[in-house]
């Protein structure tokens, strides 16, 4: 395959348009990182010139790192047609690259801008000269050029023909309030490509009919070669086309190549989540928690028989790993599955039992994970083998205007522990003298990667609170939840499961 698509992402600087994201200076930086050097992501859009100081300084910070690695022609800014402020904000930070903002349609021209469309190509063409005075490359933005293609054609071919032989690298198509679908978006960007061959174009898209992944593709199927993409798919008001979901469509759907590393997409979709504090939702393509799951057991019954229910997105390619869900719906092959991966060996009685336990937990909707699998079989078969620690006691003390507290024995072997400690939250110093007492006892402790708490829709003071923790210990990630109407409660039912676990690692 021959490299045929190039990728910008503007995560940094669409994707902060998020509402209520704000990355750090620090963590902007490594996310460059991460796209350029992990990802071999061709382009970035790091930042809107004008905005404030701190994206001043950032800008800077980031085209320094670029600039000493060789990257900095792949660091790009936004910028406005106000005659030479944009460039001199970019040529301060360190940049060479800026991407001109344009009005693309004559709404945008005529009531935003209030000119007429010879006076907005006139102050582009200035901004243009000016630029190639202080030896800064321009890409050009048509803002709303989906509203231009539909309603005022006319101006946007006025515009081109204008700008189509000056010094302009690229031209950008944006889907910007997110109106196409695949077949105008085919329709539109094929007649660019007709009546301009020869220049490069970029289509921009947003997801606000949940159709920016399609019109990507109707744009390539155009003829279309560059591409603009954000991370988990941040962006204004429905997002920007999510790089994970494009990159496996180029290389699956459309067979071409994008050189990106697809086994290190997950982890910086992680990251990225953890800086935005936008969750992935459950069911995000490649990269959400349940779309490597099969939860009926017919589909793991066909994976055991050839790999009946697999397509090309296996997950390995995205540093995954296929998993087999345990509940209502899960027959033999899915609890079979899990046991495999646990090595563990069930007689068919045992694994009767054990399948009627988990359908059962599943008609109360309680989730069953493979973590809670060894608890389910001690239960069901009447042994103790997993319940080498148990918290035989604790007390909780909050106090207003003192720190919280508390105590905490537990039972190792039959033998009793107790420590005291204070800490930022109650389940934070319940952590903390539990963690007194494997300290004395030289005992490994695992690393908490994660905490999240659910509660039913309705949100009755009553209801029943879940805490899922994620853990890192000794090599493996893996998670550990607990039910109750407390969530401090919940949090230590979750910690005493992972406890015990780790015992056998």
């Amino acid at each position: 395959m021959n490299v045929e698509v190039e990728l910008l992402d503007t995560t940094l600087r669409d994707g902060e348009q998020t509402s209520g994201v704000s990355f750090a200076s620090s963590e902007k930086l490594h996310i460059a990182r991460l796209l350029i050097v992990d990802l071999n992501i061709p382009r970035l859009e790091i930042a809107s010139a004008k905005i404030s100081n701190g994206e001043f300084e950032t800008a800077k910070r980031i085209s320094r790192w670029a600039a000493a690695r060789n990257y900095l022609d792949r660091i790009e800014v936004l910028g406005f047609v106000d005659r030479e402020e944009s460039l001199a904000w970019v040529k301060n930070a360190g940049c060479r690259v800026m991407n001109l903002l344009c009005k693309g349609s004559l709404k945008h021209c005529t009531e935003q801008l209030r000119k007429t469309p010879g006076q907005h190509l006139e102050d582009i063409q200035a901004v243009l000269r000016k630029a190639e005075e202080m030896d800064i490359a321009i890409n050009v933005y048509l803002e709303d050029w989906s509203n231009g293609m539909s309603h005022s054609k006319d101006y946007v071919f006025f515009l081109m023909d204008h700008l189509k032989e000056l010094n302009i690298r690229r031209f950008m198509l944006p889907d910007t309030l997110g109106i196409l679908n695949p077949a105008s978006t085919g329709a539109f960007c094929r007649e660019m490509l007709e009546k301009y061959p020869g220049l490069h174009f970029d289509f921009h898209a947003h997801n606000d009919y949940d159709l920016a992944v399609g019109n990507v593709f109707a744009a390539i199927r155009a003829g279309v070669r560059g591409i603009h993409t954000t991370v988990n798919g941040l962006g204004e008001r429905a997002g920007n086309a999510p790089l994970t979901s494009v990159i496996a469509m180029l290389h699956d759907q459309l067979k071409l190549k994008t050189n990106t590393v697809e086994d290190h997409l997950n982890r910086v979709s992680r990251i990225v989540e953890s800086y935005s504090g936008i969750r992935i939702p459950n069911n995000q393509p490649v990269i959400g928690e349940n779309v490597f799951t099969q939860c009926a057991g017919i589909h793991a019954d066909g994976d055991n028989k050839n790999k009946l229910y697999y397509n090309d997105l296996l997950p390995e390619r995205f540093g995954r790993a296929r998993e087999y869900a345990l509940g209502k719906t899960s027959g033999k092959s899915n609890i079979k599955k899990n046991l495999e991966a646990m090595g563990i060996e069930l007689d068919d009685d045992a694994m009767k039992k054990v399948t009627e336990r988990i359908i059962e937990l599943g008609d109360k909707k309680e989730i069953v994970t493979q973590d809670d699998l060894p608890y389910i079989i001690s239960d069901v078969l009447h042994t103790d083998t997993v319940s080498k620690i148990k918290v035989v006691n604790y007390s909780l003390s909050l106090t207003h205007g003192l720190r919280p507290t508390a105590t905490v024995r537990i039972e190792i072997d039959g033998t009793e522990y107790e420590q005291t400690a204070p800490g930022d939250g109650q389940y934070h110093a319940f952590s903390k003298a539990l963690w007194k007492i494997y300290n004395n006892l030289g005992k490994p402790k695992p690393v908490l990667k994660d905490y999240t708490v659910s509660i039913s829709a309705g949100g009755r003071t009553d209801a029943l609170v879940q805490a899922t923790i994620a853990w890192h210990f000794n090599g493996k990630d893996f998670k550990t939840r607990g039910l109750d109407v407390d969530q401090t409660t919940a949090a230590i039912k979750a910690t005493v499961k992972m406890l015990n676990m780790i015992e056998n690692m």
